[in-house]
């Protein structure tokens, strides 16, 4: 009877430094599929209005693809360049002009060398407050000034529900 009492304890014991890890568990925010869809969209009409013929990507919390879209008429490699955009904006938490601007002012800086980033503008991290959920990247108008104008569009549309 006393082995069968241990066993009991010892899982009674078990459970209660169990159940207080899952309680403090953080909530994780993400970015909707329904969102991105939208911000990509946004960014794509904004260029398109203005003559330029774009891709865009939205990547999420870890730099995955949530939406993309080629624009009709575009270059091959800006699907791509979108992509690493996105994904460098959402990597260092900031703009991707911001990285390309670190990498001209320490050239040899290693980060450059990392696989799926660029040094190049035209992204911006999607936040809800200071955390970044994602981060848009857009590719194909003539110069990352203007990429990154459309990005922050699609970013805008959606302001109200990033918050």
């Amino acid at each position: 009877m006393q082995a069968g009492f241990r066993l009991i304890a010892a899982a009674a014991l078990a459970t209660a430094f169990a159940l207080p890890a899952q309680a403090e568990l953080p909530a994780k925010k993400y970015l909707p599929a329904a969102l991105a869809a939208t911000i990509a969209q946004t960014a794509y009409e904004t260029c398109l209005q203005q003559g330029y013929h774009v891709s865009i990507h939205v990547v999420g919390d870890e730099g995955q693809s949530i939406a993309a879209l080629r624009g009709d008429g575009t270059s091959p490699h800006t699907f791509e360049n979108s992509l690493r955009k996105a994904y460098t904006a959402r990597t260092f938490r900031s703009p991707s002009g911001d990285f390309a601007q670190r990498v001209k002012d320490n050239p040899t800086t290693g980060a450059v060398h990392l696989a799926g980033v660029i040094a190049a503008q035209g992204a911006l991290p999607i936040k809800i407050g200071d955390e970044v959920i994602g981060a848009v990247g857009v590719s194909g108008a003539p110069g990352g000034e203007k990429d990154e104008a459309c990005a922050k569009a699609g970013i805008e549309k959606v302001a109200d529900q990033l918050k």
